[in-house]
């Protein structure tokens, strides 16, 4: 079994419903268990079109049996599951799924590239993984230190939406 964090996003729909039913599809989904989910934070839009609502933005930690590959086509599956659109980089959407970090794994390829290019830069990330994992690292960096010197850090506040329901915390069904 391997480790990855997987960053959640939502600015459209029920946002807070989306976050926790992403969460309950990736624990559903069979060599995948949900670990740990930080605290919901609400974030201003980073890039992307002007004009934008404000995110739900959380991060999870998974035990997986999946390759990265797998893993990425899991989270693409359970994003357009939920009226995922991409017509816009950066635009509006119901639900991100971003691998941030699998394994310790470095790689760069067209579709994946890990640990997440642009991670170690954004506290719409970092805040949450620091909250749900004060000891984490991104990079040999302490994911805390990122945080304080990312230029988004100001746009963002905690919230209390929890994501790991009393059936999600249980891990997959048998």
């Amino acid at each position: 079994m391997r480790q990855a964090v997987i960053a959640l996003g939502s600015n459209l729909g029920d946002r807070a419903e989306l976050l926790r039913a992403a969460v309950a599809d990736l624990n559903a989904t069979e060599g995948v268990e949900v670990v740990a989910a930080s605290p919901v934070v609400v974030t201003h839009p980073v890039g992307g079109p002007e004009g934008q609502p404000d995110y739900l933005n959380a991060v999870m930690r998974i035990s997986t049996t999946l390759g990265p590959f797998e893993l990425l086509a899991v989270c693409q599956e359970i994003e357009t599951a939920h009226d995922r659109i991409r017509d816009v980089r950066w635009g509006p959407r119901t639900l991100d799924l971003d691998i941030i970090e699998f394994g310790g794994l470095s790689m760069d390829e067209p579709t994946l590239t890990l640990p997440h290019p642009r991670a170690a830069d954004r506290a719409f990330v970092l805040v949450p993984w620091a909250m749900m994992d004060p000891e984490a690292r991104l990079n040999g960096q302490p994911v805390r230190a990122l945080a304080e010197q990312a230029e988004d850090l100001q746009g963002i506040s905690p919230r209390s939406y929890p994501l790991l329901t009393d059936a999600a915390a249980q891990g997959p069904a048998e």
